[in-house]
């Protein structure tokens, strides 16, 4: 039994199944995907959730897991990937760069000298995604990636152990960090060398928008006889037996794809259920968004780069703000601009505006002073002569009130904040309960963020332990 329909629950699934396993995957809402959703808006669609997929080698990893020298079923599962022309341009404090870092800009050879250390990473990296981290396989990944981060382990530590870097590179570069929800002192370094990998290697976007992963998912659990119960809210966990508020299911083994304070409620771990917990941060959270979904009523200038970022004005004030759970003097924020017919089947430009906001468990609207504050301050970075906010037909707002419905109650996107020895493969919780051999983990439930390979990466290691500890 999984429960949970999102990228991790739909990848464990479909990679049960094919071993041999009956599976029967809950969702509680109408919709797949969990973060990752589609919303129409006057006609026109627009994906909420995961922006870019990066490292598409991890993807072509799990289809072949998936087939694995059985009747195929991979060809239900291919997406057309486009390459984005650039990671993103960004914004700091009057400086504006690309990356990769145009060669007539004045970082340009720090940014090389960057590149070259990093870059050739980018096979290591995919392969300690999807491999664990002590086996033999992983072994010569581990020693090169070492051999450059040496004894500075987070992503704070080696950054500023590289005098030679200049002070706003060095921002841009940490700043990814958020992608898992934290600052950069709580990341492994291992985040330091991901814009160069991405700039190097290509970030994508399938055609269509990134929810057809959660579409190419879906179909390849159908095609490996995942029984799928959507509107199946799940009241209670035990050994043997699941219980929705429709029925009662027997259950070998139940493999968790939900928060983990969720899924905690709903195991009877001494948690409340989160529509009666009390509205309080009771320890240090990952960060949560405001983020603003609309139709252009026009296009923006040609000049704007389809993913923009326009940085806080002071990084380390915003990392502690997060982590205090107080509204940030100004946040980090992401603007996505699609043209008709780029890579959506849309007649009409849309825009997400991402800010990254505390989790707060708050409601925003535009007009929420932040929130217009915020948008003022982007709109003005990026060269524009009003609001962006004023340039929508129609939108939609999501905040940590939203994401709080379905994930943590305060609406932290990955949970508690971990240290960063417990980030990346060594999670606490682990894949597995301890206490309860009958209890797996994958997705939002052990990951603390990182995107959309390593949340398949986690779910083929898990699944693999599983497989082991349960053959069919």
């Amino acid at each position: 039994m999984v429960v949970g329909g999102g990228l991790g629950g739909l990848a464990a699934s479909a990679l049960l199944a094919r071993a041999g396993h009956r599976v029967v995957l809950l969702e509680a809402s109408g919709e797949l995907g969990g973060k990752s959703r589609r919303v129409l808006l006057g006609g026109e669609r627009i994906d909420t959730g995961p922006s870019l997929v990066t490292f598409p080698a991890v993807w072509d990893e799990l289809l072949r897991r998936l087939d694995d020298g059985r009747r195929p079923v991979s060809d239900v599962g291919r997406l057309d990937l486009v390459r984005m022309p650039e990671v993103g341009r960004y914004y700091l404090r009057g400086e504006e760069t690309s990356l990769p870092v145009a060669p007539d800009h004045p970082w340009y050879p720090a940014w090389r000298r960057f590149c070259d250390l990093h870059a050739p990473l980018a096979d290591d990296v995919s392969t300690l995604l999807h491999t664990e981290p002590l086996d033999r396989a992983a072994l010569p990944a581990l020693r090169r990636l070492l051999g450059v981060y040496g004894s500075r382990l987070t992503t704070r530590a080696y950054l500023d152990g590289l005098p030679w870097l200049p002070d706003g590179l060095r921002e841009i570069i940490a700043i990814h960090t958020l992608n898992a929800g934290v600052s950069p002192s709580r990341t492994p370094a291992l985040y330091a060398s991901m814009p160069a990998i991405m700039a190097e290697t290509g970030v994508w976007v399938p055609r269509g928008g990134v929810h057809e992963v959660v579409l190419a998912l879906a179909r390849l659990a159908e095609a490996a006889g995942v029984e799928v119960r959507r509107d199946e809210p799940v009241v209670r966990i035990e050994r043997g037996r699941v219980v929705t508020v429709h029925a009662e299911h027997r259950a070998d083994v139940v493999v968790g794809a939900l928060d983990a304070d969720r899924l905690a409620s709903l195991v009877g771990l001494g948690r409340a259920p989160a529509r009666t917990r009390p509205r309080v941060r009771p320890r240090t959270l990952s960060c949560s968004g405001i983020a603003v979904y609309g139709v252009l009523r026009e296009d923006l200038p040609a000049t704007l780069a389809t993913h923009s970022v326009v940085l806080p004005t002071k990084p380390a004030a915003l990392y502690r703000s997060l982590e205090a759970g107080d509204e940030p003097a100004d946040t980090m924020a992401f603007v996505n601009q699609y043209r008709p017919g780029e890579v959506y089947p849309n007649t009409r430009s849309t825009v997400g505006i991402l800010l990254t906001a505390p989790a707060d468990g708050g409601r925003y609207t535009v007009e929420h002073p932040f929130v217009r504050r915020e948008v003022e301050r982007i709109s003005a970075a990026l060269g524009l002569d009003a609001p962006l906010t004023d340039h929508l037909d129609e939108h939609v707002v999501l905040d940590p009130q939203h994401y709080g419905a379905f994930g943590e109650p305060h609406g932290a996107l990955y949970g508690a904040a971990r240290p960063p020895w417990l980030s990346g493969p060594l999670h606490r919780p682990s894949y597995c309960d301890p206490w309860r051999p009958w209890l797996w983990r994958v997705g939002a439930s052990v990951h603390p963020g990182g995107g959309i390979p390593a949340v398949l990466g986690g779910a083929m290691l898990a699944v693999a332990r599983l497989l082991r500890a349960t053959p069919a």
